[in-house]
């Protein structure tokens, strides 16, 4: 069996700095420190910081006054940050810098008078966080279909931002929707898409070519990781989102020859090669990489850790 690795693949430069937030605020702060909602979409990772630990809750009132409390990669409304505010609680944001900057860029239209139309999945935290932050909130469309039914105060002041889980090729046809019924509406350049989400789906793409299955190591909740997988599917290549080694079926890759393994930008590297080691274990394997984009994007740590950072 050849088995075909996606480059890049798994950790983003957001997921690392948001992980490196919590080891180094248990590093500085002792345990233990809490994180508000899963850090990043990983059982693993939240897991090991766990151990390490960390304390992850839901709502703020969990927290115990005067505790160390860090808001996930994913950011939050700010109404959760003006209540931590309130309880002089000690905040350490994780915010992606990538998802802070689509905050700010929503805020800027709202001052400037725009309604926003925000292209995401409902329900996911980045959605809601990124809604929390425009005051009087946000028009949120998921497809092309749902621009017809939007109900605008004014169809010469809109902008619109999107998700950053999801890529240009996502959004593209969602933003022509848009430009469609309303060219007068104002929205971010492609280069504010995050580069992470569509490195790893460019590559899936390419992947696809090679192979006869995908594995996406990811998440269950995780969008970018179920993207990927939906990308493989739509290629006709049978593809399958697993959290671990331990979910492949053997079924899946009876009598398959080329198997493509790629990564959502949430999972570790151990998992990938867990899933190697357990292909291993079936046959004789042979492993290469898919070649790539490099990334070398890196994101500073916040202001309460650069000490110890240098």
């Amino acid at each position: 069996m050849r088995v075909i690795l996606a480059e890049p693949r798994g950790f983003c430069a957001g997921v690392e700095r948001a992980i490196d937030i919590v080891e180094g605020a248990l590093a500085r702060f002792g345990r233990p420190v809490y994180v508000r909602h899963e850090i990043v979409h990983n059982k693993r990772v939240v897991e090991e910081l766990r151990e390490k630990g960390a304390v992850f809750v839901e709502e703020l009132d969990e927290i115990p006054e005067g505790a160390v409390t860090i808001f996930s990669a994913h950011g939050v409304a700010q109404v959760v940050a003006d209540a931590a505010s309130q309880r002089a609680l000690p905040v350490i944001d994780a915010t992606c810098p990538l998802v802070a900057k689509v905050h700010n860029e929503a805020q800027r239209y709202a001052r400037n008078g725009r309604e926003v139309i925000l292209i995401g999945h409902r329900g996911h935290p980045e959605v809601e966080g990124t809604s929390g932050r425009v005051p009087g909130g946000v028009l949120l469309v998921s497809t092309a279909a749902e621009v017809e039914g939007l109900k605008v105060k004014n169809p010469d002041m809109l902008a619109y931002v999107t998700q950053t889980t999801l890529s240009v090729d996502d959004t593209s046809e969602v933003i022509a929707a848009l430009k469609a019924r309303f060219p007068t509406i104002n929205g971010p350049s492609l280069r504010d898409i995050c580069y992470a989400t569509q490195n790893r789906q460019t590559t899936v793409r390419k992947l696809a070519s090679e192979v006869d299955v995908i594995l996406v190591v990811g998440a269950q909740n995780s969008s970018n990781s179920n993207r990927l997988r939906e990308i493989g599917e739509e290629l006709d290549v049978p593809s399958y989102l697993i959290d671990d080694a331990d979910a492949i079926e053997l079924s899946w890759i009876e009598g398959v020859e080329r198997v493509g393994i790629s990564a959502g930008a949430s999972a570790p590297e151990q998992l990938v090669q867990e899933v190697i080691q357990r292909l291993q274990s079936i046959g004789e394997v042979e492993v290469e990489a898919l070649e790539g984009v490099v990334e070398r994007v890196q994101f500073k740590l916040p202001p309460e850790l650069l000490a110890d950072a240098s």
